[in-house]
């Protein structure tokens, strides 16, 4: 009997089948939504993941939120002006302007955009959003998406190149895009937490490697996806390029090591696969090169272009006791401990004993394993090279000196900050952690021993979110438009206190207009005197200079011929259309005073003074 129901079951389907077209094509509502959910049901998990990262990255930020427009973050708050400015820059690509030379900074020389990290391409990407909502917002949400996709892309690659499983590959992630080197550098320093195209740029390589062995299919060398990465590679570098050098350098020379070091363990593999790999990476270079030419050539000898890094590698260089201690952006940190970093931006090596020691018996245990030499040297050498050119213990200086002093002075390398090779350790030490996690459930140890171990490593330094204070409110003559009656959109307005580095509060206005409008001086990274020496920022007119002083320390100088004479060279060199003071200047009404010595009587709009030149 039930062999007969089951010889007559095929035959019951093909007569239901065969009865009219409108039968053949009809499908319950019941049996589409039961197909679609057991094609997703596979990659739920993966989704539920990346969802929790999405919410850790909400979790970080969450002091910007809900009002990016009246929160900014505490310890950084002149990056993130500056960075706010670069993105309203950033909206002119979106609009077909390619220059790469501003003139809304620093008129009437401009900046060049490639020597600053401007983030280009993620200021492009979120035009729309930035002319819609207003920069913070834009700001607000780079700083949450660079971490979530930072640990979204590592996943990916963790599970879907190392075969990692998801409980392994969601930790090491997390680490990668939560560390605390990447949510310090999360004050302000997009650039740097940007590193969702890391594991892209590892993946094709690895791709390309693969691809270069010949002894992986049966055909030999897959010639067409040799070349087919080593393209993909050269685009992904170039838009690299565009969101931030710094990381794509760090990158490069991680991955350099971390290949010569593998192919050293790896001997045979290495002979097999070099003359397709150096083949696929020829494409890389030669394709990178053409897109890549006139940005380059624009950055470092195009105008305004800067040969040298503008910070000293002695002073930015990791503390070797910070290796040890807990950040105090972490929920298990103290201030304290930042007495061992530059700044609240560069917590870099902020990893604490408990992974320090896991990520060593890791390395320990399958030390045998090629992956885990080159990955364990390559680690070494970072941190080594984060310890800059003379080594710093608890905040005393040394005479030993570090690896990287025979990296000081060399072009290029010496615009990277030591203490960020430091940086690098985190997806290093995250491939650790997920081989030794998926090996130990394949061990005659308690399968949740290891597991177990890296979160008890890893609870010490889980984020805490970044501090957050008031945005101090825009002036109505900005936020109401009141500007335009001041100066035509392309004008140049100098706003009193002149923007300088330290205080580059006046490019808030810019920001908010959009760049609409140029201003004198400011924040940013430019040559400075006769060698063009890099500097943050530029000299100072006689005129900026008398009043930078007025609003530092008060006061109503003495106004003569001389500085008659200055503010006008000064206002004609600067191609001023109007002079902007506002309500809430520092010792404004000395200012006043000041500025009308110099213009004569100003003219009241909204809560400013202007002067129309």
């Amino acid at each position: 009997m039930t062999s007969t129901a089951r010889a007559a079951q095929p035959d019951t389907g093909q007569a239901a089948h065969s009865t009219t077209p409108a039968t053949k094509t009809a499908q319950p509502a019941g049996s589409i939504r039961t197909r679609l959910a057991a094609q997703v049901r596979p990659y739920a998990p993966d989704l539920a993941i990346c969802l929790v990262f999405v919410a850790l990255a909400g979790w970080v930020t969450h002091g910007l939120w809900p009002d990016p427009g009246g929160r900014v973050l505490a310890l950084n708050p002149e990056d993130q002006t500056l960075y706010e400015w670069f993105l309203a820059t950033d909206t002119k690509f979106y609009f077909g302007d390619w220059s790469l030379l501003t003139e809304r900074l620093n008129a009437p020389s401009g900046v060049n955009l490639l020597a600053n990290t401007t983030v280009i391409a993620l200021g492009a990407l979120f035009t729309p959003v930035t002319l819609i909502f207003g920069v913070p917002v834009t700001f607000a949400l780079i700083a949450g998406g660079n971490l979530a996709g930072t640990a979204i892309a590592w996943y990916f690659l963790f599970t879907r190149t190392l075969g990692a499983s998801r409980l392994a590959a969601g930790l090491g992630a997390g680490l990668c895009g939560f560390g605390p080197g990447i949510v310090s550098q999360n004050n302000s320093h997009l650039h740097m937490t940007a590193q969702f195209l890391v594991p892209v740029l590892v993946y094709l390589v690895v791709r390309l490697a693969r691809a270069a062995d010949p002894s992986a299919r049966p055909e030999g060398v897959d010639r067409r996806r040799v070349v087919t990465s080593g393209l993909w590679l050269a685009f992904v570098v170039t838009v690299q390029v565009f969101i931030g050098e710094e990381v794509l350098f760090l990158t490069a020379v991680t991955l350099a090591v971390l290949t010569l070091t593998y192919a050293v363990a790896r001997r045979d593999f290495a002979r097999r696969v070099l003359p397709w790999f150096l083949a696929g990476m020829g494409v890389a270079v030669g394709a990178a090169g053409v897109l890549l030419a006139y940005p380059l050539w624009f950055q470092f000898a195009g105008p305004l272009s800067v040969p040298n890094g503008v910070f000293s590698p002695h002073y930015f260089s990791a503390d070797l006791a910070s290796w040890s201690a807990i950040s105090p952006l972490s929920i298990a940190g103290s201030n304290d401990s930042a007495r061992l970093s530059t700044g609240s931006a560069e917590y870099n090596t902020f990893l604490g004993w408990p992974l320090i020691l896991v990520a060593l018996a890791c390395a320990i245990r399958m030390i045998r394993r090629p992956l885990v030499v080159a990955v364990t040297l390559t680690g070494i050498l970072m941190a080594w090279l984060s310890l800059g050119p003379d080594i710093v213990i608890n905040g005393k200086r040394t005479d030993i000196p570090g690896p990287y002093a025979v990296l000081v002075g060399v072009p290029v390398v010496d615009g990277a900050l030591p203490m960020r090779f430091a940086l690098a350790l985190l997806p290093l030490v995250a491939v650790l952690l997920v081989l030794a996690i998926d090996q130990a459930r394949r061990s005659t140890w308690p399968r949740w021993l290891m597991p177990g171990a890296v979160v008890v490593a890893l609870l010490p330094i889980f984020p805490a979110p970044l501090p957050t204070t008031d945005r101090p409110a825009l002036p109505e003559f900005i936020s109401g438009g009141h500007w335009r009656s001041c100066v035509k959109p392309g004008g140049v307005m100098v706003p009193v206190p002149i923007a300088t580095p330290p205080q580059p509060w006046a490019m808030r206005w810019a920001a908010a207009a959009n760049v609409e409008f140029g201003m004198p001086e400011g924040f940013f990274i430019g040559p400075y005197g006769a060698k063009r020496r890099a500097s943050m920022g530029t000299y100072k007119r006689p005129t900026s200079q008398l009043l930078a002083d007025v609003a530092k320390d008060g006061g109503r100088p003495g106004i003569g011929e001389d500085q008659l004479r200055m503010a006008r060279e000064d206002l004609a060199f600067w191609g001023a259309s109007c002079v902007v003071l506002t309500d809430d200047a520092p010792h404004r009404d000395d200012l006043q005073a000041t500025l009308e010595a110099l213009l004569g009587p100003g003219t009241r709009v909204a809560d400013a003074w202007t002067w129309k030149m």
